[in-house]
């Protein structure tokens, strides 16, 4: 027998409550990063929008449930190739070059909208299905049916990930992170797993070999350009390439460090960094609030990933176990990326920081997953009788 629970009690506070916390963090920092005199805008007004919307974003999205978006997937998933194709092809008058790539469609009146931040969200349904779809067809596992999992997920993420590498490097390491998650969660023999992931490193530490002492090697027989490579070598060597590649890298880590432990205080900040309300919002917060600041922020994010582990422990549905692992593989990596690339440990790439940085197409795909999480809890189901819920 269904236990009834009214709607305010199916809610998910806890999540609810996280969301805000983040959503004055962002503000926060925002309204700070902006009184530079490089900013003509507000920004904070913006974001402020743009959460709005995104809590209206979540509520459109908790109202259905899993057998209603375990249908919806492949739809969605194809609407967001066609977004991702079009944008390609589209004239520059609605898709303009940015930073060297067409990466946003800019609608009059509407702003401007990255289609690859909403394909991640679909990638995970789309991959969420197959791997509930496969366990319900093949009860027995055999490296056979397992191999054979593992060619599905790989063809139905190669798509979007080819259409996103040419636009966007960093969201194509976000999808390629999401894809990773997923295949570790799946059920498929480590037989599989490991070669693949042993492969993966290996093609990965050759790259980097090559890139760091025979680039004129990729630059002759793969027609790279030895310039994008600039990144790496900034990265490693911040002070040799602060006048151009390494400005940001170099300024954020003086930022960063002259924080100390409680920092300089909201608004205090003395060190420039050009743009820094977007990707290199953490910057900021740890300048204006120091370490303990910025452990707060990490913190944070341990307690929304703690939620929803916790969601996908709780729910029954292996469909919508796999959401939470997708949603968790993606928010992680594109935490652990961007705190990364603001204090040396890893390559800057342009990921935000998710709900914090600014920016409406990144925070409403953000708060679409969220909402997918909301409508985990809201429609889960408990019984009165026996330990089972659907």
């Amino acid at each position: 027998m269904e236990k009834q629970k009214r709607p305010v009690e199916k809610f998910d506070w806890t999540l609810s409550f996280i969301l805000l916390l983040f959503c004055i963090i962002s503000c926060l920092a925002i309204y700070s990063a902006q009184t530079t005199e490089q900013y003509n805008e507000n920004y904070f007004l913006r974001q402020i929008i743009y959460y709005f919307i995104g809590a209206v974003i979540v509520a459109v999205v908790m109202y259905f449930d899993s057998y209603q978006y375990r249908k919806l997937s492949w739809y969605l998933y194809g609407f967001g190739l066609l977004l991702l194709g079009a944008l390609i092809v589209a004239p520059e008058s609605i898709a303009p070059i940015r930073n060297g790539a067409k990466s946003w469609f800019v609608l009059p009146g509407l702003g401007s909208v990255q289609p690859s931040e909403f394909m991640k969200i679909f990638l995970i349904l789309a991959l969420s299905s197959i791997i509930a779809s496969h366990h319900e067809k093949y009860i027995t596992k055999e490296l056979k049916t397992d191999f054979v999992l593992f060619i599905k997920l790989g063809i139905t993420t190669l798509p979007p990930l080819g259409l996103i590498i040419v636009q966007d490097l960093g969201t194509a390491l976000v999808i390629m992170a999401i894809f990773f998650g997923l295949l570790l969660v799946s059920g498929i023999s480590w037989k599989i797993i490991i070669p693949i992931l042993t492969a993966g490193a290996a093609l990965a530490a050759t790259v980097i070999y090559m890139v760091l002492w025979i680039p004129e090697v990729l630059e002759k027989y793969l027609g790279i350009d030895t310039y994008q490579f600039n990144r790496i070598y900034s990265w490693l060597d911040p002070e040799s390439f602060q006048g151009d590649w390494g400005y940001h890298l170099h300024k954020s880590l003086q930022a960063i460090g002259s924080g100390l432990l409680t920092g300089k205080g909201f608004g205090e900040r003395v060190v420039y960094i050009p743009e820094s309300h977007t990707d290199f919002i953490f910057s900021v917060i740890g300048e204006e609030y120091g370490f303990a600041g910025a452990s707060i922020v990490i913190g944070l994010f341990f307690i929304l990933i703690y939620h929803l582990t916790k969601t996908a422990l709780d729910t029954k549905d292996p469909f919508n176990t796999y959401i939470c692992a997708g949603v968790i593989c993606m928010i992680t990596f594109h935490v652990f990326q961007n705190v990364g690339m603001t204090i040396q440990v890893l390559p800057i790439t342009g990921i935000p920081l998710p709900f914090i940085s600014y920016g409406g197409s990144s925070l409403m795909g953000n708060m679409f997953a969220m909402g997918l999480i909301f409508s985990i809890r809201y429609h889960h189901k408990t019984y009165m009788f026996g330990s089972d819920n659907n």
